[in-house]
This record gives C-alpha cells, sequence and structure tokens, in this order.
C-alpha cells in the first residue's frame, strides 16, 4: 500500500532557527506543529519525513552527530503529542565545499524526495512539502508534490522570489493550523 507523506524542511520550519542548531537543548519547536502532525497522522496516516539540508556540516559548523541529536530532540519533543517523524533524510553538502556529485542530494533536487519514496512506499501525487524556503518549493515541484511554503514571519520575501522564477506554491501559509485546513481541504476534494 501506498501512503501519504508529509515532507517536511526541518530548520525554520518545524522549529526555530538559531543559525546552523547543532545544540538540541535549543530545539524550540514553531505553535501547534505537534498537534497538527498528530492529527494528521492518526486522521489520514500521513508518514512525516524530514527533507533537510544541513550545510553547517560542511562549513565545519555542526557536526553530523550533532545533526543527528537534534532530529533526536525534535522527535523526543514531537513523542509527547504521538506525532514523531518517520524519517529524517538531510543532505550535509554544499557546493562551496563539495564535489557536484556530493551534492546531488542538495534541495531543490528531488533526489531526497525520491529515495524516502522508495524506502517508504509513498504516494507522491496525495502528499504534501512543507517548507520556508523557495528551495523547498522548487524541490516539491521538482518531485511532483503539493508545495506548501510556510513563511512564519509573514516576511513576504520568499514568495516574491518565487514569483519571479515562475515558481508558485500552491499554499502559502503563517502558520500549521492555515496548513492543517489546507491539508483537510485538498482531501476531501478528492486528493
Amino acid at each position: 500500500m501506498k501512503h501519504r507523506a508529509l515532507f517536511l524542511d526541518r530548520d525554520d520550519t518545524i522549529n526555530k532557527d538559531p543559525g546552523y542548531l547543532g545544540d538540541p537543548e535549543k530545539v524550540e519547536l514553531y505553535p501547534n506543529v505537534a498537534e497538527v502532525f498528530a492529527r494528521l497522522k492518526k486522521e489520514y496516516s500521513f508518514k512525516l519525513i524530514v527533507i533537510s539540508n544541513q550545510s553547517g556540516v560542511a562549513r565545519g559548523l555542526i557536526t553530523l552527530d550533532q545533526v543527528n541529536q537534534v532530529n533526536e530532540r525534535i522527535n523526543a519533543l514531537l513523542s509527547e503529542y504521538n506525532a514523531k517523524i518517520d524519517a529524517f533524510y538531510y543532505c550535509p553538502f554544499h557546493p562551496e565545499f563539495n564535489t557536484k556529485e556530493e551534492c546531488v542530494c542538495r534541495k531543490p533536487s528531488p533526489y531526497m524526495v525520491d529515495k524516502a519514496s522508495e524506502e517508504h512506499h509513498i504516494n507522491l501525487s496525495k502528499s504534501f512539502f512543507i517548507g520556508d524556503k523557495s528551495s523547498d518549493v522548487i524541490c516539491a515541484i521538482n518531485s511532483g508534490v503539493k508545495s506548501v511554503l510556510i513563511d512564519h514571519n509573514n516576511t513576504g520575501m520568499e514568495i516574491k522570489s518565487l514569483k519571479k522564477a515562475g515558481k508558485n506554491p500552491n499554499f502559502v501559509a503563517c502558520n500549521f493550523l492555515e496548513i492543517e485546513k489546507y491539508i483537510k481541504s485538498v482531501i476531501a476534494g478528492g486528493n
């Protein structure tokens, strides 16, 4: 059976980003993230899969171990709501520090989504990608997944750059409650 998935960027989407987050004690989830994840998992059996660029590793600012510790802390916080992430995929490379071949996993490449889709039997046409950057939206488009741009601070900067590039997200939201409402409306409409 193929599953629906919420593909999720991590920093500044699920959790606040102080910049190259390496300390699990500094993990702070955005409001309503855990509750929305719990409801979508329970009501629609969504798989929750993080797809994240972690260039801080290539830059020498954080280690792979720190990335994993932060991921574990996010799951510890989410597990209190029965909303754990099913899988974390991240690309630790950056073109300034690594080869083109190593960087094949970096968003907006669909590489990590394709890999996760294969490993977790995901129906991409019934799935969503939520992120705060244009690279997340373009990754969703490249993967054939519905794209949701979250703009927690309501700056509009990413949407402007996307519109310039002719790449429009399926939905733009300021918080996870708006996203939940959108996803439920899409599913109610037969998707």
